[in-house]
């Protein structure tokens, strides 16, 4: 199953420095885990913005709920899915 993803993080200004470093760079390793896994095969940069798109390829709808619940900033992102299905156009 296929899903657009919209994650836009809200750090909070006061966090301090060595806290937001740590935090960041286990998002960076989970969701570098879940690439490498095929689960989470797109991820793009919305420019301007601290948020991102991405294309998840799961097996259920329970499966992203528990990938998107362990990412390390999902208490600071706000989130929209979007399921996806095969366009009849598509070649």
């Amino acid at each position: 199953m296929l899903f657009h993803v919209r994650m836009d993080v809200h750090l909070p200004h006061d966090l301090p420095a060595d806290s937001r470093a740590e935090i960041v760079a286990r998002e960076k390793a989970y969701s570098q885990r879940l690439q490498h896994a095929g689960k989470w095969p797109q991820l793009w940069r919305i420019v301007g913005e601290y948020s991102n798109y991405s294309i998840f390829d799961v097996d259920s709808t329970d499966e992203l709920h528990e990938i998107l619940s362990g990412l390390p900033l999902f208490g600071y992102m706000t989130i929209k899915v979007t399921p996806l299905a095969t366009h009849p156009s598509k070649i």
